[in-house]
């Protein structure tokens, strides 16, 4: 049995880290491992937008310092890299992204410049280093880093089995309302869509106020805020298609779950989405920034049944080989051969 501390910024959310986090919490006590966390649920933070990371990371790096006799320290993304190099234990680093490009997205150049010099160090800091994209992997190899894959994960037994319609012609987004997921993209192509489509938009973040307008202009947009997990995928089961128009993306966990789900995706040609669906096979790829293109995939899997039935079965016989009971044991396997 091994001793394991997971730190995290967040594990209890919708989220890809937080869910992520929780499927390789549950893997690892199944599997009759001693799991403890640090997250922003059981450690002071300040919840103030540009504060949070960085009271995160001191209260998580002192809290740290007082547990002792973990043989792995798994830490999430870069806000719990500190924190992990004050613990004790072999450290491994797992990047849900390409962190410099979403902050570039996010706050600009001038911030993503800033943070590369920490983001070597934390890199630096670490045993072994994972991402869970190829693009990531790439990436991050360049700078002269050995990196391992270990793809996002979900477990998919576990997913709840009921089907929520609320229309007749339903499509669902779910993410953070923010620039990188695309929403915005969303917004623009839903004044085009016709009136018997209706889009649900599930999800909270710095673009709320632009769906509640949305809203109240359109009577096919409705946005149901942050919703439970359970519901949002009662509610992707329910959907005709969902759509993901990012700007930046790793291995989504909403892509896993719409796969899972049998419900086809329309999502852009960037980073991980790439790597889970190939275009007219098992998902409609489009170019990121292009709101027509979002308007021109729903209409044609909505013509084209045949072509939408295609494409779910195969996402659903692609999506098995991301179960946690898979990659759950590419973790051990790396935390093994560090312990050796």
């Amino acid at each position: 049995m091994l001793q394991i501390l997971i730190i995290s910024p967040t594990q209890s959310g919708i989220g890809g880290i937080s869910q992520h986090v929780r499927g390789l919490t549950n893997f690892l006590r199944n599997k009759n491992h001693d799991v403890n966390t640090i997250s922003s649920e059981n450690t002071f933070t300040i919840p103030i937008k540009g504060l949070k990371n960085p009271s995160f990371m001191f209260s998580a790096s002192l809290k740290t310092k007082f547990m002792k006799k973990n043989d792995i320290v798994h830490a999430h993304n870069l806000p719990s890299a500190l924190p992990m190099k004050n613990a004790s234990g072999k450290k491994i680093l797992t990047l849900h992204g390409i962190y410099s490009q979403q902050l570039d997205i996010l706050y600009g150049k001038t911030t993503a410049k800033l943070s590369s010099s920490y983001e070597k160090d934390a890199l630096n800091w670490a045993d072994a280093i994972t991402v869970i994209s190829k693009e990531a992997q790439e990436f991050y190899t360049k700078l002269g880093f050995k990196v391992y894959l270990v793809p996002n994960a979900i477990d998919i037994a576990s997913l709840p089995k009921l089907e929520e319609r609320l229309y007749e012609k339903q499509v669902i987004f779910a993410g953070r309302l923010s620039k990188e997921k695309g929403i915005l993209d969303v917004l623009e192509m839903s004044s085009k869509l016709p009136q018997d489509i209706h889009l649900l938009i599930l999800g909270s973040g710095p673009e709320e106020d632009k769906m509640h307008k949305a809203t109240k202009s359109r009577s096919n947009i409705h946005f149901l805020g942050h919703t439970p997990r359970e519901r949002t995928i009662s509610l992707i089961r329910g959907s005709d298609m969902l759509i993901q128009p990012s700007l930046a993306e790793a291995i989504s966990s909403t892509l896993l779950e719409a796969m899972s789900c049998k419900t086809p995706i329309i999502a852009t040609n960037v980073g991980g989405n790439k790597e889970l669906l190939e275009n007219n096979i098992s998902g409609v790829i489009i170019e990121p920034n292009s709101p027509q293109q979002i308007l021109d995939g729903i209409m044609d899997l909505f013509l084209n049944k045949e072509k939408a039935t295609k494409i779910k079965e195969e996402a659903f016989r692609h999506v098995q080989k991301y179960d946690w009971s898979i990659i759950g044991k590419l973790y051990l396997n790396i935390y093994e051969s560090l312990l050796q």
